[in-house]
């Protein structure tokens, strides 16, 4: 028997309805970043529609979609900030927060917060301490 694409299972990105929704995310999840005094300052010399774009690349792979990410590493990109780990799980509650808001389901949630705590030695400063 041959799987087609009618047996076959469908992927996170397919499943919270692709593009349009990767887009929603990151537009609601910058929002509360944004406004989080605690975060906002990261962002004040950015180019939030380039990060916009950036994230929203990111996180179709993560979620199963299409691979056009060619950015930096997550590592070159934010070893150069000092990101506490309060800071980083701040972020990571306001993306869950805002997946949850959005009416992710808990099986695609439980999955970005497993490659959240896979990826935070790359984001996360040695040097930053626990920023509390």
């Amino acid at each position: 028997m041959t799987v087609t694409e009618e047996t076959a299972p469908a992927s996170h990105y397919d499943r919270i309805g692709g593009a349009s929704s990767v887009k929603a995310a990151v537009e609601l999840f910058y929002d509360k970043v944004l406004a989080d005094p605690a975060l906002a300052g990261y962002f004040t010399s950015v180019d939030m529609a380039g990060q916009r774009r950036h994230l929203a690349l990111m996180l179709t792979v993560v979620l199963g979609g299409p691979n056009e990410y060619s950015g930096r590493g997550l590592a070159e990109a934010h070893q150069p900030l000092n990101i506490p780990v309060a800071h980083y799980a701040k972020v990571g509650e306001h993306l869950t927060v805002t997946l949850t808001e959005l009416g992710v389901p808990a099986d695609i949630l439980a999955d970005v917060q497993t490659v959240l705590g896979q990826v935070q030695d790359q984001v996360v400063s040695a040097e930053a301490g626990s920023g509390a």
